[in-house]
């Protein structure tokens, strides 16, 4: 996803605001993921009646919503071990 222009969508608008002001005037725009892609109305589904005081607020309600597919490698770490115990993620080779 690029943070630039998902950042941008949400400056113009004025706040405070609510989920349903931006799913109106910017639902239909697509959010491209690493696994696919999803719309910004789709994310902000699950703010329900939520209401934000910024662009910065309503930005992290999007993120909060993305699916599965804004995710690249699930699992994927290169900072963290495995926890002791665990058989950890097969390392793939590219």
């Amino acid at each position: 996803m690029c943070y630039t222009s998902t950042n941008a969508l949400f400056e113009d608008q004025s706040y405070p605001t609510t989920a349903r002001d931006l799913i109106d005037s910017h639902g239909e725009e697509t959010l491209e993921l690493a696994g696919g892609s999803q719309t910004v109305g789709e994310a902000l589904e699950i703010a329900g009646d939520e209401s934000f005081e910024s662009a910065e607020e309503a930005r992290h309600a999007v993120y909060a919503g993305l699916g599965s597919q804004a995710i690249g490698r699930k699992g994927y770490s290169d900072r963290d071990p495995d926890p002791p115990g665990t058989d950890g993620n097969v390392p793939v080779s590219f």
